[in-house]
């Protein structure tokens, strides 16, 4: 199996009664971004304000160059809370995921989770959505890329 180009991912919680200050005092970690249903946000970067429809709590790893996937899942869960009571619960109020996008260089590349990572998915309840890209050809810097990715999967 080929190595995929690059790999993000963000752990998601949304709910329209989210109190960022609580998740972060409950999960013991602090936010990538956060906001509060009502609340004016400027997210995208460099967009003019908008009201948050919701509110949101996400931490993200950043990208990473290869297939660093199952490393940037662990390396955000195991920097937060491992109470499952606390995750328990948080899962029943908010919507939760772990938001993934993967970038292929090549057509038939794929990726593996460790049962460790899969374990701490699971064992908290989170969903893990997957966003699966195709790099156009030429382009070798993901970060300088005029054209969106192109969707192959979701």
């Amino acid at each position: 199996m080929a190595e995929i180009a690059q790999s993000s991912a963000s752990l998601r919680f949304f709910g329209d009664d989210l109190d960022p200050a609580e998740l972060t005092n409950l999960l013991a970690g602090q936010p990538t971004y956060a906001v509060r249903k009502g609340d004016f946000h400027t997210h995208p970067p460099n967009q003019p304000p908008r009201v948050a429809l919701k509110g949101l709590w996400r931490l993200s790893s950043g990208n990473g160059k290869g297939d660093q996937l199952d490393h940037q899942i662990a390396s955000i869960l195991n920097t937060l809370t491992s109470d499952l009571a606390v995750w328990a619960e948080l899962v029943r109020r908010f919507k939760v995921d772990m938001f993934c996008g993967v970038w292929l260089d090549e057509v038939n590349q794929g990726l593996e989770l460790t049962p460790p990572t899969l374990k701490l998915l699971g064992e908290r309840g989170i969903k893990l959505g997957l966003d699966i890209y195709r790099r156009p050809r030429g382009h070798s810097d993901f970060q300088n890329q005029t054209d969106p990715p192109q969707p192959l999967a979701k």
